[in-house]
């Protein structure tokens, strides 16, 4: 099972993976973050089926920090090149998109990237609140 969501800020990219951190139960194969200038694209892969229940629960969880996101054909080779092995550098390279985080949910990833990001602009655009 896949989801793929575009979140408007860092804060609620965190939330997603503390969510996925503290709850175990979910089966995350891994998750991959992508930095757009106007916000996040989140796609969380499961390793096996959710449960109804579970599939639910977290899509109304999804739903409430974001919405669905349909990617433009650049964006779903560059998530396909992560997913079949494809290093994250040469997958920014080939497709010109900020691959912040690839594997399993790290939320250091997130954070080292809006710091790095903000130092050199020298103000926190909304996108990375």
């Amino acid at each position: 099972m896949e989801y793929l969501y575009y979140l408007a800020n860092t804060s609620l990219t965190l939330r997603v993976i503390d969510f996925l951190c503290s709850n175990h139960s979910f089966p995350v194969q891994f998750i991959t973050v992508i930095h757009q200038i106007n916000g996040w694209i989140v796609k969380v892969k499961m390793c096996q089926y959710l449960t109804p229940q579970e599939h639910g629960d977290f899509r109304a969880f999804m739903q409430e920090l974001g919405v669905p996101y349909e990617p433009d054909m650049r964006i779903l080779m560059a998530l396909w090149g992560l997913e079949t092995g494809q290093s994250p550098l040469s997958v920014m390279r080939r497709y010109q998109v900020a691959v912040v985080s690839h594997g399993i949910p790290n939320r250091e990833d997130v954070e080292s990237f809006r710091t790095q990001f903000v130092r050199g602009l020298g103000y926190c655009p909304e996108a990375l609140a």
